[in-house]
């Protein structure tokens, strides 16, 4: 009788197929090995891989909620028959809305709705009806947004939001313009499809990654429908000692003088590295934009920015040629509520670009806006990703659900309200302690930086074993084993799913390990269980010597 190990055959597979698909879909396949070891072991799964936190904004979700109760009841002032309903009015409703605090001030949320009605109308001069109105009839959802690209009212309270989060509250002369949409992942998607549809972009055109960084952006440009050159900017400094910063040496930045480079895409703080670019370097991407590539578009993703301090966005620094994307998942907990916002400087390069365009290419264009506009050469580019998020055909129903509008304006203006930073130092403390318990229990030291934003952990096992051991150790590391060995021991012996740090671009022999997700205590036994299979090797090669 042939008896067959499955072990092996699950080795063997998990082998073959490292480094061949997305790090999050290799993650599934080491979560069904961690489960069947889970069983046999009763040990619990502790999947580090995905980076949704485990904490929630528990205020602003109450207030938000709370406010929907006072909405409903504004519906069934007008129309109250049964289960049927009419819509909110808009003559004194702000008063209505006092009284209903007035008389729920023991209901939770109360007071941060109260403090929330009061910002708009005395930090931003918000007609009291107006701005109430546009919020409840929000809430309810009974009517398409207007505009599209964002409500008026909520609009300003998110550009106070991210002028203070990216800009560090030193934001460039004038406003930026705003598009509410469905997370990072639907800016992500209308970003690539608007650059291609207004030939801003064209199928081999040459763009730059700096890397390491998430994925999509590195699987995304090499779709037949994009096919870009794409350069790597890697973020290859080192200290004296050879340990990563996660910085990128000038030598990288300097490959953006090539004009021929288009756009440049970057997740700042990267990811996942999660490091912010530190001053540095963004004064020679300054330098390089302003004297050798003057018509670079960037698109900076920077949903890690609250939690490394005095964070500063290239849309705050590069204003003219950047597009920022924003969500509020990480921060807020709140994932499941697909919450971003695209976001553009109302002076910027897309719009001259759209302007220099080839006629024959502005003819063209001419005819996939002419049903916006009489004058569609106007359209701005922000206005056309709009446009493009519907298939332009369906631009009266563009625009991210209303509802979900009025939660992102609470989180923002709790935020906002937030002087002291309560909520804000928190979060960096739940990250900061978590990556302090996990190189406790590797037994090692760890490096401070003010630009980590703690949020992932990126540790380059063969970093480490040249680090701690020498180079003839590092050489046995990769002569004996795979980066992938220590994936599947982790996953088979500990019920621990890492992700490798390779499939981000990152060096080959790196994992990533998210902070965010795991109680405290998890982060320990993470540490104690890498440290183990790490010392068994030092001790096999030791034997050979």
């Amino acid at each position: 009788m042939l008896f067959i190990d499955i072990r092996n055959v699950q080795r063997e597979e998990i082998e073959n197929i490292y480094g061949k698909i997305s790090p999050f879909e290799f993650k599934d396949k080491l979560i069904k090995l961690a489960e069947g070891q889970r069983v046999k072991s009763a040990h619990t799964l502790l999947d580090a891989g995905r980076g949704n936190p485990n904490w929630t904004a528990a205020t602003p979700r109450e207030a938000f909620f709370a406010f929907g109760i006072f909405a409903v009841e504004e519906t069934r002032r007008t129309w109250n028959d049964g289960d049927l309903a009419g819509m909110p009015r808009k003559d004194g409703i702000a008063e209505r809305l006092y009284d209903y605090l007035e008389s729920h001030k023991e209901m939770p949320g109360v007071t941060l709705i109260k403090d929330i009605i009061d910002y708009g109308i005395k930090r931003e001069g918000f007609d009291p009806d107006k701005w109430v109105f546009e919020l409840t009839d929000a809430i309810i959802g009974d009517n398409y947004p207007v505009p599209d690209r964002m409500l008026t009212h909520i609009e300003r309270i998110v550009h106070e939001y991210l002028v203070q989060e990216l800009c560090y509250n030193k934001p460039p002369v004038g406003r930026f313009n705003i598009f509410a949409v469905e997370g990072a992942t639907a800016a992500m998607c209308y970003v690539f499809d608007s650059l291609i549809a207004n030939e801003l972009l064209a199928r081999g055109d040459k763009i730059a990654l700096m890397v390491p960084v998430f994925t999509p952006y590195l699987e995304i440009p090499h779709l037949p429908r994009y096919n870009f050159e794409v350069v790597h900017i890697n973020a290859a400094e080192l200290t004296e000692d050879g340990t990563h910063t996660w910085q990128y040496p000038e030598s990288e930045i300097n490959k953006l003088k090539d004009s021929s480079i288009k756009a440049l895409f970057v997740v700042n703080p990267s990811n996942p590295p999660s490091v912010a670019m530190k001053p540095e370097c963004v004064q020679k991407l300054v330098d390089i934009v302003q004297n050798d590539n003057p018509d670079l578009m960037i698109i900076s993703d920077d949903v890690y920015s609250t939690f490394v301090n005095n964070f500063r966005s290239l849309m705050a620094d590069l204003p003219y040629n950047t597009i920022g994307v924003y969500s509020f998942s990480k921060y807020f907990g709140v994932t499941g509520w697909r919450l971003g916002t695209i976001v553009l400087y109302e002076k910027n390069v897309f719009d001259k670009l759209l302007k220099e365009l080839q006629e024959d290419k502005k003819v063209e264009l001419r005819q996939r806006y002419g049903a916006l506009s009489t004058s569609p050469d106007e359209i701005s580019f922000i206005d056309r990703i709009v446009a493009d998020s519907r298939q332009v055909a369906l631009n009266h129903t563009a625009g991210l659900s209303t509802p979900q509008q009025v939660q992102m304006a609470f989180f923002c203006a709790f935020a906002l309200l937030d002087k002291e930073n309560k909520y804000k130092n928190q979060t960096k403390e739940i990250c900061r302690r978590r990556q302090k318990l996990l190189f406790d229990g590797l037994g090692l030291d760890l490096r401070k930086d003010p630009y980590d934003a703690a949020y992932y952990t990126e540790f380059d096992l063969l970093e480490w074993a040249t680090c701690y051991y020498g180079k003839e150790f590092g050489e046995y590391l990769q002569k004996q084993y795979k980066p992938v060995d220590i994936l599947y021991r982790l996953a088979e012996e500990s019920s621990i799913v890492l992700l490798s740090g390779g499939g981000f671009q990152g060096p080959e022999w790196s994992i990533r390990i998210s902070l965010a997700n795991l109680k405290d205590d998890a982060y320990s036994k993470i540490g104690e269980a890498l440290h183990k299979i790490l010392e068994e090797y030092v001790e096999s090669w030791k034997q050979l010597n």
